[in-house]
């Protein structure tokens, strides 16, 4: 499984991380708040087109993460902000 994680150690008492998954962009999600399009480059290193899906937010464990393939850019971490307030109708300031 191909996904974007984020945890804040200091209040996390569990081996969990809180992901929203990568999946193959399809142009039916043009229009879907939630699905974020990403672009393969020289920061995530993914392979194609992407979306990323952040209606399936969800904790994993963290022994499910094998390595880091990349990363994202500041953009695409304000757009999945912006979509996870939308999905779980939180407020942004």
């Amino acid at each position: 499984m191909i996904s974007i994680f984020s945890s804040i150690n200091s209040i996390s008492k569990l081996p969990l991380k809180v992901i929203v998954p990568i999946t193959e962009w399809k142009d039916r999600y043009e229009n879907a708040p939630w699905m974020i399009k990403i672009e393969p480059d020289n920061l995530n290193h993914i392979s194609k087109t992407s979306a990323i899906d952040c209606f399936q937010i969800r904790s994993v464990s963290e022994k499910r993460f094998v390595t880091i393939i990349g990363t994202i850019n500041e953009k695409t971490a304000n757009e999945i902000k912006c979509a996870l307030s939308k999905v779980l109708s939180i407020k942004l300031d």
